[in-house]
């Protein structure tokens, strides 16, 4: 059910609940996008509840050993991982999975974060419309990728996997125009489209378009894995948090952000742990987490 306005506000004021905890000993975690925001804070708390390895997942080397040593001075945890994964370029997020499932290692959380927002319109290399690839395509692949290995790890050793894919209530907002599924190609092509893009309000918009999908893609992949499989998968909304992801944004739009940058918006650490509860939350009632 969509939120009122008071209480999106309320949500945004009120303090927040403390991080979840867990013991996480013999685990293993993977963050994408944990480079900074609410992924690298989220990294941060994972770190507190001493798990086997936690991977970092990030598009720049140089940003991601940054990040690695900032995990290891802040909190002096010495076996976080990172591993190359640019969600703009299916053959990287092959590669990725590719890499993990030949190591053949746990997987027991996999926090899906990385996004993008540059409100024009850029194409990747494949192709597509990079926020639709990034936030939705590239991600989804990604989670498809490393389900055989969030499941073996689940079926070995006894335990339920949990994917978490990052969403936003942004997603309320979006109303799919009617010739998205009227017009020739798939849905997708349509949202990728340069021409059903071009008035500027829906190159703006998409962001929001792509976190609908990213409900969407949870809810669909738990209704295909069935009640009875082990691992949970769940959407989470981090809020409205101070973050980098609107680095592109300028003019009147900007100044108004600032402003609830500076009035309601959540830190990267008070959003992070919705992440965390999303992955460690309700440990006696999983079931209720299912999609």
């Amino acid at each position: 059910m969509q939120p009122t306005m008071s209480a999106a506000f309320k949500a945004q004021t009120s303090k927040q609940a403390p991080v979840v905890k867990a013991d996480l000993t013999g685990k293993t975690v993977c963050v994408l996008g944990a480079n900074t925001g609410i992924g690298f804070q989220s990294t941060k708390h994972f770190a507190a509840m001493n798990p086997t390895k936690i991977i970092l997942a990030c598009r720049s080397e140089t940003r991601g050993r940054e990040a690695v040593q900032r995990l290891r001075d802040e909190t002096g945890y010495t076996k976080g991982e990172l591993q190359i994964l640019d969600l703009a370029d299916f053959a990287s997020t092959k590669q990725f999975a590719d890499r993990l499932e030949q190591e053949g290692g746990r997987l027991d959380i996999l926090i899906a974060n990385a996004a993008s927002e540059p409100r024009k319109f850029i194409t990747t290399k494949d192709g597509w419309e990079s926020t639709l690839h990034i936030n939705h395509l590239g991600t989804s692949l990604t989670v498809l990728r490393l389900l055989p290995t969030l499941l073996r790890t689940a079926k070995d050793n006894g335990t339920l996997s949990r994917i978490v894919v990052v969403s936003s209530d942004l997603h309320y907002n979006v109303t799919i125009a009617p010739e998205v599924r009227t017009r020739p190609g798939s849905i997708l092509q349509t949202l990728s489209s340069a021409e059903f893009l071009q008035p500027l309000r829906r190159i703006q918009e998409q962001y929001a378009v792509t976190k609908l999908l990213n409900v969407f893609f949870a809810r669909a992949l738990n209704a295909h894995l069935g009640p009875s499989a082990p691992i949970i998968v769940d959407a989470v909304n981090p809020g409205y948090c101070v973050s980098e992801l609107r680095r592109n944004v300028s003019g009147f739009t900007n100044i108004m952000l600032k402003l609830l940058d500076a009035t309601v918006a959540l830190t990267a650490e008070e959003g992070s742990r919705r992440l965390v509860w999303a992955a460690l939350g309700m440990p006696s009632k999983e079931d209720a987490l299912r999609g």
